[in-house]
């Protein structure tokens, strides 16, 4: 099972590695900061069956 993954910032484009919880359920969304531009992003989890996770992150 994957205990982090990352996502390509939506403002500047940088990649930002994110720590995984699965006992948050299967489907995941919530809006966090990017730590480098400070811009907020809306970001998904999904996981699938086997354990691994599918993330993206959006402009909020």
């Amino acid at each position: 099972m994957q205990h982090d993954a990352s996502y390509i910032c939506d403002a500047c484009g940088e990649e930002i590695v994110i720590p995984l919880d699965p006992s948050e359920g299967e489907c995941q969304q919530y809006v966090e900061d990017c730590p480098v531009c400070c811009r907020p992003n809306v970001i998904h989890i999904e996981f699938e069956d086997d354990g691994e996770a599918r993330v993206w992150g959006e402009a909020e």
